[in-house]
């Protein structure tokens, strides 16, 4: 198959985008939302299943062009807000990013906004800066603000369930932190905090710390250390984590508690050095707002998977840079998340490091897409593509990988 043929098929006709004449209406015709086979073992970790966590949303237009979107990690539930919310978009020119996005905002904040709506929503964003970009043959960073920077740099999440080589953090650190320097990655984000009940014991607290010091000791300050506690602490464990870190430079604490109470990240952040980073778990500008008034955080950090897709994320950023505060995308879902979030930083004036999983995870995404980026030295460089500008495989369609269900069809 030529190349163009392929992407005709691959990325719902980006190579003839230059035939849509982008002044007449355009129309989503038919929204499908696809998953995968459970035997598929791609994913886990995040909440979903050992499975592909992820799932897709299509947008197929009148113009030929077919954009998608993807979220995760709870699929039946994304399925079932899709199904839902599907006549907030089916009939809608899917180029009118913001009307669509407000209309369906509404519609779920008067229901309480949040959970597998605000996934859905996000997915639902992607599709159609997909569409956008294909359409204006324009890959998705230009249509976010453009470049501000070449190369992208990134850090290597490093969990037991993302072992590199079944190796694991405590017995194997040093192992760890030489195979990833090696390749040229020189940030790692690990967690070396747990405890029950939300309260940390002097025992939790130097066990954990010893993960630090050994990295420090063996390679000084050659790698740069993000700490995630994945809210499992209340306000005096966290503040004696922060205190503890003080005089090792890590980069940044990540959620040290849940997202629920800004004053008590604003009482953290003004107690400690330690840069305070929110959230993953955080949505939309709106609940951003407060945070960034308090001066609760240090670094902004959300998932395009979750926070209202790749347009408000660049809303948010945008948000936190008129208060000086860098931007650290989470990236731990499928292979277009990790796309998406490319093009993202390439545009980010306030961009600071992008979260990837490659070397136990996103190496996986071959499987789904021909083209995935490999980090070099440290850094990886979205595609020039129209839209997101990644090449799916038309056979995974084909051989039944892909369960694809029509949720709205005129």
């Amino acid at each position: 198959m030529r190349r163009r043929e392929f992407l005709a098929t691959a990325m719902g006709g980006s190579a003839m985008a230059a035939v849509v004449n982008n002044l007449e209406p355009m129309r989503v015709t038919q929204i499908d939302g696809v998953t995968f086979r459970k035997e598929i073992k791609i994913g886990g970790g995040s909440g979903g299943s050992d499975g592909a966590e992820f799932c897709w949303v299509r947008l197929h237009t009148d113009k030929g062009i077919i954009g998608t979107g993807e979220t995760y990690p709870f699929s039946g539930g994304e399925m079932g807000a899709l199904r839902d919310y599907s006549r907030q978009i089916i009939g809608r020119d899917p180029r009118d990013l913001d009307g669509i996005w407000r209309n369906y905002y509404h519609a779920m904040a008067m229901r309480n906004a949040g959970g597998a709506d605000m996934r859905i929503l996000s997915a639902v964003n992607m599709a159609q800066l997909d569409i956008l970009g294909q359409a204006a043959g324009l890959p998705l960073y230009r249509l976010l603000g453009g470049r501000t920077r070449q190369r992208v740099r990134v850090y290597n999440t490093t969990t037991n369930y993302w072992a590199i080589n079944e190796t694991k953090m405590g017995p194997d650190t040093m192992k760890i932190v030489r195979f990833l320097l090696e390749r040229g990655i020189t940030a790692m984000k690990i967690y070396p905090f747990t405890a029950p009940d939300n309260y940390l014991s002097n025992q939790a607290l130097e066990d954990g710390m010893r993960w630090i010091k050994e990295i420090r000791d063996q390679t000084g300050n050659q790698m740069d250390i993000c700490v995630d506690c994945w809210a499992r602490f209340n306000l005096p464990s966290a503040q004696r984590i922060a205190k503890a870190l003080e005089p090792y430079n890590i980069m940044y604490l990540e959620d040290a508690m849940l997202m629920n109470n800004p004053r008590a990240y604003a009482q953290l952040a003004q107690e400690t050095s330690v840069p305070i980073c929110m959230s993953e778990t955080l949505a939309t500008r709106y609940e951003y707002r407060e945070y960034l008034e308090l001066r609760a955080c240090d670094v902004i950090m959300y998932d395009l998977c979750w926070c209202g897709g790749p347009g408000e994320a660049k809303k948010i950023s945008d948000m936190g840079d008129a208060y000086l505060i860098p931007t650290s995308p989470h990236t731990c879902g499928g292979p277009l998340l990790y796309f998406c979030s490319m093009h993202l930083c390439t545009a980010l004036a306030n961009f600071l490091i992008m979260e990837s999983n490659y070397w136990k995870y996103t190496h996986q995404y071959p499987y789904f897409i021909n083209n995935v980026p490999v980090p070099k030295d440290g850094q990886v460089t979205p595609p020039e593509l129209p839209g997101i500008g990644a090449e799916i495989k038309p056979e995974i369609f084909r051989n039944g990988d892909a369960i694809v269900e029509t949720v709205a069809r005129v």
